[in-house]
Parts: structure tokens; C-alpha cells; sequence
């Protein structure tokens, strides 16, 4: 007797492991010909750039790209007389993950930990710090399970609901971000871009019926130096950016895991219809990369058997990697910066630039805790009529409830910095800032599936007539009585009288209905 098998087909990522590596960057500049002498550094902004990964055996090989941004004073007369140039370098490193493979899917993330731009002359700069690069590598895999059997008669069969996360698909999408600010009448023209920062946030993905939308923001940033007095002004532009992509399969109860991602932005001074330079002209491509998830209950089959039949059950374990929940959150960080002594009294706030880092993150029953510190860099006016800047650290700590979570789950943290203020409040610039997290809580399961089912060569099992009285033992269930019996659970149930399985108790007789046995 030929069984016949349904099966269900499901597509889930293997999570192999991931590291992190420190990368120690340090390089020196010289300073273009067109440029003045360096008489004191006010900022240094470095953008790291993944720009090829590799699979290898038991590790992941990562080549990258550093975009420094160094804003300095001047040797000239003027107090505000304020330059900014830009450099550029290449690193490379190896990220160490035991059972990495070729074939593997990597996920690469780079992190500014630390950067400092010292002056070694004044005509030389060094630049240098740390760099973390996450890595995380996971293998594309498939669960081939029974879902049903038919052909061979009467079968039993125990089910579970089990939840897996199915991957439905991942796409990639380029959005557009197109900006052309116009500097108000109460500014002077632009002469010369010190810096332009692109930074997105207000993210949303929603999944819909087959296809995806993104939506976010790009708030696009300029330093910029006035044309007549070199005066230092700062203008910005929120740029709201859509786009869409068609997902079979995609249904709005799925779940997504999305990263966006600035890839390039160019950016030029225009004149406007009088012939002045009032136009900043800026257009960035932001990448969005989606992962659409269906979080699927399954009912799989535990346990197999035929009293009428005796089958053979081939099992199969799995190790898959399942999300408990997925959860967002929002935290004010509000902090007053001490000037040094040192340092001029500011008369007006030019510009505040934030960068965060996650320091540490805890799962906890029912509750996530992360910690990190949000590094300010604040340009300021001062009552001197000069240029000055300062640079701090602050620690922050978010705590957001997770239903389900315990302490040994694995916890993934994107952070991202939404709004960020500065203000003078006595001899101190006070800072507030909201800070967003999307958090993803998730566990490791071993799960045993059933792949294949079909009739012994042992035929039927023996009949047997004759009621058999049983006494319950420890760890005792319906299911492995009826089993080891070659009778179903609903017979014994009925011939005892019984209303819920879950009751029966240890040393408690049970009538047996006369069936076969194996």
C-alpha cells in the first residue's frame, strides 16, 4: 500500500553567527595648495562606506571606504575665517565567523566608534580612530515537512501549532531624494559648501497585497560660507522620499525587516533669477533594502502512527532562528554641555551634529534595555565674533517593553536620531534629541520535522482482543498510550469517560479497548 505525502515547503535563513572587529584607521593629509595654513581644527566628520564583501571559509572578507569631512580655522585675519576640506581612504579587514561559507548570505554594517584629526603642522593633518564593522552571516534554507498523509488507511496523528518566519522575498529599492534650498533674503549668497550631511529618518515600510511601499525622510544639511563677509551659515531641507515594489505573495499582515541607507548625493550652488548664488541644488539616492517575512503558524506534525499499519517515520532536525517580536521605540536624551575654561563664551548656535553608538543591549523577561552614547558636535558663534566648536559624549539608556522576551534571547538594535536641537542656556548649550530603535528580539529553536513517512515491510501488527487494563505512569500522555497500544486517543478517552487528556494523574487505571499490537 503506497502512501501518498502532502508536503509544505518552507524558506527560512539558518542564522550562522555574527562578530564584530575593530579597524584602526589612520591616515595623514596635507593641505591643497588653495587652502590656508591649519591655526586650529573645529570639526571632523567621517562617513564609512561598505564597497565589497566577500564569503570565505569561516570568515567574511570586508573592503570599505572613509569620507573625511575636516572643518578648520584659518590662519588669516578674520576670527571667522573658516575652511572645509574633504579627504578620502580605503580599509579592509576580516571579520572571523566560525562555518561561514561561500555561499552564504552576509550582512555588513559599519560604525564610527571613535575619530580625531589632530594637526601635525600647518600644513598637515592626521586623522585617526576606530571603525567597528558588524558582520552577520546566514545561510538561504528550506524546510520540506509532511503536512498529511493519506493512502494507508486510518493515521494519527499529533500536531502543534509551531510559528516559523518564511521568507517571502527580499528586493532592493533606489529612492530619490531631490532638494533645492533657497537661501532666505536675510542670508548672504553662498559662496563655497563647507559640509552636506543626508540623513534619513522617519522610516515606514508597509506591506501590502503584493507589493511594498517605503516612506521616509531625507533631511538634507549645508554648511555654507557666505560670499561676502565668509560668515558661516546653516540651511536644511526635509525631503519626503517614496517608492514602491511588487512582491508576490506580500499581504499587509507580514512583518519586514528594512535598512535604508544614503549610497550617493552630489550637491552645487545655483543662482537664482537675480544672478545670485541663493540655490543649493542637491539630489541623493538612498537605498532601501527589504526582507518581507510572513511570521506563519504551522500546524506540523509531531508524531505519526497507524494502528492499522506499521510505519516507518523519518525525522529531520532543524535549527532555525525565530523572531519573538518585533518592537519600536522612542527616547529624549537632554544633557547641558560644560564649556571648557578654555574655551569662548558662545553668542549663537551655528549648527549641531549627532552620532550614536550602542554601547550595550539586555534582554530581560518582558523588557529590552539598551545603553549608548549620543556624540555632539556643536558650531558656535562667539561673542568675539569668532568661530568655535565643542564635542561631547553623552550616555543615554532606553528600556521598552517586549511581551515574551527572556533573558537569553538575542536582541538586534537599529537606532537612528530623528530631531536634534541646541540651545544656549547660561554658560552651557543645552542639547535635546529624539532617538528612534527598532528592535528585534529573537531566539534559536530546535525543531524535529517529519520529512518522510511510508509502510514498514512488517505489514499489519498482530491483533489482539482481549481489554487491557493499564496503570498510568509519570510522564504518561494519551497520545503514548494509544501509540504504544496501537489504539487512538478518542477510544481510550471514550472507554474511560474521559473529558480532558490533560488530566489524567500517575497511578490512575485506564481500560484499554482490544486493538492491535505492535
Amino acid at each position: 500500500m503506497a502512501a501518498e505525502l502532502l508536503m509544505e515547503s518552507i524558506d527560512y535563513e539558518k542564522a550562522v553567527g555574527q562578530n564584530i572587529v575593530d579597524t584602526v584607521v589612520k591616515e595623514e593629509y596635507v593641505i591643497p595648495d588653495t587652502r590656508p595654513d591649519v591655526k586650529q581644527i573645529l570639526m571632523v566628520d567621517a562617513k564609512p562606506k561598505i564597497i565589497n564583501t566577500e564569503m570565505m571559509k569561516d570568515k567574511i572578507y570586508v573592503e570599505g571606504q572613509m569620507e573625511f569631512n575636516v572643518i578648520y580655522l584659518g590662519t588669516g585675519d578674520l576670527k571667522n575665517d573658516v575652511y572645509g576640506v574633504n579627504y578620502s581612504s580605503k580599509f579592509s579587514n576580516y571579520i572571523d565567523i566560525v562555518n561561514c561559507e561561500r555561499d552564504m548570505i552576509c550582512n555588513v554594517k559599519p560604525y564610527v566608534e571613535h575619530m580625531n584629526c589632530n594637526i601635525i603642522n600647518e600644513r598637515k593633518i592626521s586623522v585617526e580612530g576606530i571603525v567597528e564593522i558588524y558582520g552577520r552571516a546566514s545561510k538561504p534554507s528550506k524546510i520540506e515537512m509532511v503536512k498529511d498523509i493519506v493512502g494507508i488507511g486510518e493515521v494519527q496523528f499529533l500536531k502543534n501549532n509551531t510559528k516559523i518566519d518564511n521568507i517571502v522575498s527580499r528586493t532592493s529599492m533606489d529612492l530619490i531624494a531631490k532638494s533645492n534650498i533657497q537661501i532666505p533674503a536675510d542670508k548672504e549668497q553662498a559662496d563655497e559648501i563647507l559640509r552636506c550631511d543626508v540623513n534619513i529618518h522617519k522610516k515606514n515600510i508597509k506591506v501590502l497585497d503584493g507589493k511594498v511601499e517605503a516612506n521616509a525622510y531625507a533631511l538634507v544639511e549645508i554648511l555654507y560660507k557666505a560670499k561676502d563677509s565668509g560668515e558661516i551659515n546653516y540651511i536644511s531641507d526635509d525631503v519626503e522620499i517614496t517608492g514602491e515594489e511588487i512582491v508576490d505573495g506580500a499581504e499587509p499582515t507580514m512583518d519586514n525587516d528594512s535598512i535604508f541607507r544614503v549610497d550617493a548625493y552630489e550637491f552645487n550652488v545655483k543662482q537664482d533669477d537675480l544672478g545670485e548664488s541663493r540655490i543649493i541644488s542637491t539630489e541623493s539616492i538612498v537605498k532601501c533594502d527589504v526582507k518581507v517575512i510572513n511570521r506563519m503558524e504551522t500546524n506540523s506534525i509531531d508524531d505519526v502512527y497507524s494502528p492499522e499499519t506499521v510505519l516507518d517515520v523519518k525525522k529531520k532536525n532543524y535549527k532555525i532562528n525565530m523572531i519573538q517580536d518585533h518592537n519600536y521605540s522612542e527616547t529624549i536624551v537632554k544633557d547641558n554641555i560644560e564649556l571648557p575654561e578654555d574655551a569662548p563664551a558662545p553668542a549663537g548656535i551655528i549648527a549641531a551634529y549627532g552620532k550614536i553608538s550602542i554601547t550595550d543591549k539586555k534582554v530581560f523577561e518582558d523588557k529590552v534595555s539598551i545603553e549608548g552614547l549620543l556624540n555632539v558636535s556643536v558650531l558656535y558663534r562667539t561673542s568675539e565674533k569668532g568661530i568655535y566648536a565643542v564635542n561631547e559624549d553623552i550616555p543615554f539608556t532606553n528600556s521598552s517593553e517586549v511581551e515574551g522576551c527572556k533573558i537569553n534571547m538575542m536582541c538586534n538594535v537599529r537606532s537612528n536620531i530623528e530631531n536634534i536641537e541646541s540651545t544656549l542656556e547660561a554658560n552651557t548649550i543645552a542639547i535635546k534629541a529624539l532617538i528612534s530603535f527598532d528592535e528585534k528580539v529573537s531566539y534559536e529553536k530546535d525543531k524535529n520535522f517529519i520529512v518522510n513517512v511510508e509502510p514498514s515491510e512488517e505489514g499489519a501488527p498482530e491483533k489482539k482482543a482481549s481489554v487491557t487494563i493499564y496503570c498510568v505512569q509519570t510522564g504518561d500522555t494519551l497520545w503514548k498510550i494509544a501509540k504504544n497500544y496501537a489504539t487512538t486517543v478518542e477510544s481510550i478517552e471514550k472507554a474511560n469517560s474521559i473529558e480532558d487528556e490533560s488530566l489524567i494523574l500517575a497511578g490512575q487505571k485506564l481500560i484499554i479497548p482490544g486493538r492491535a499490537v505492535i
